[in-house]
């Protein structure tokens, strides 16, 4: 029976920490973290993230804006709000929520962020940054992934690791990030030919692939660390890409879903944020 990462607590634990640091850079500097989250359209699921983000905020001090935007709104009119956003020196994090509508160009918005408050760790500055090993943003997923890895006391130098999914936002960054901690990395995905062979060969198995319940225990090596990315929803049930009661059995640790990944995505951006900030000091 494999060991929990209980992401929530540890989530829970770095923002008791965020929040000290919040708190010192208003007393010290008298400079309070800003962030504002720009949510265009009715998106349901969109809809739950930013209050999750404004709540978490809040909890740990930062100051936390919403503009919210028409699902038709012009390209333009959005690009010249992040311009704005950018030129005020009280907004430290600029988040654009995705998805977007189709008429509205994702690159060029991402690119539209000055890399400085990007603090998603989307804009190819940042990327760049983190393929050289010099991020300053490292995105906020694969951050909060490899912060539950590492909370398993278990070293990832010398490990063979095994990401599903091959995305710009979970995929890539975090197989670099593990390549960058001495992992040995193999990168599949749908088109990958016997997955579940190759899975097996993991000490480090991360599944971004969005496909609820595909991974079983087939795939999984006696004792490996499983990080289960993928959340849907399903019969009004949330359920991750990964059949916990199943691959639990065989696992030497993994996340649940939800309580696992999620909660830490939100408090890496909490974090980053409070970087964004302190360049200000």
């Amino acid at each position: 029976m494999s060991k929990v990462i209980d992401g929530k607590a540890i989530a829970n634990q770095i923002r008791h920490t965020i929040k000290e640091e919040v708190s010192a850079l208003k007393t010290q500097h008298s400079l309070v973290p800003g962030l504002c989250v720009i949510l265009v359209g009715d998106d349901p699921a969109s809809k739950i993230y930013v209050r999750n983000k404004e709540r978490a905020c809040k909890e740990v001090g930062i100051n936390s804006t919403v503009i919210r935007m028409d699902e038709q709104v012009a390209e333009k009119e959005l690009l010249d709000t992040i311009e704005r956003l950018n030129q005020d020196d009280n907004v430290h994090g600029i988040l654009v929520q995705l998805p977007l509508p189709r008429h509205i160009n994702k690159d060029a918005v991402i690119n539209a962020i000055h890399p400085a408050k990007d603090v998603d760790g989307f804009h190819p500055i940042n990327s760049g940054m983190l393929m050289a090993g010099q991020a300053e943003f490292e995105p906020c997923t694969p951050k909060g992934i490899i912060r539950l890895i590492e909370e398993t006391d278990e070293s990832i130098a010398g490990k063979r690791a095994v990401v599903i999914g091959r995305s710009n936002i979970v995929g890539k960054p975090v197989a670099i990030m593990l390549l960058q901690r001495h992992a040995t990395i193999t990168i599949a995905h749908s088109r990958t030919r016997n997955l579940a062979e190759i899975a097996r060969t993991a000490d480090i198995l991360v599944v971004a692939i969005g496909k609820p319940q595909f991974v079983d225990a087939s795939f999984i090596k006696e004792g490996a660390i499983v990080i289960d990315v993928g959340i849907t929803r399903v019969n009004g049930s949330l359920m991750g890409d990964v059949k916990f009661e199943e691959v639990e059995k065989k696992a030497g640790y993994i996340t649940p879903v939800p309580g696992g990944v999620g909660p830490m995505t939100i408090t890496m951006l909490l974090e980053n944020t409070l970087i964004a900030a302190k360049r200000n000091i």
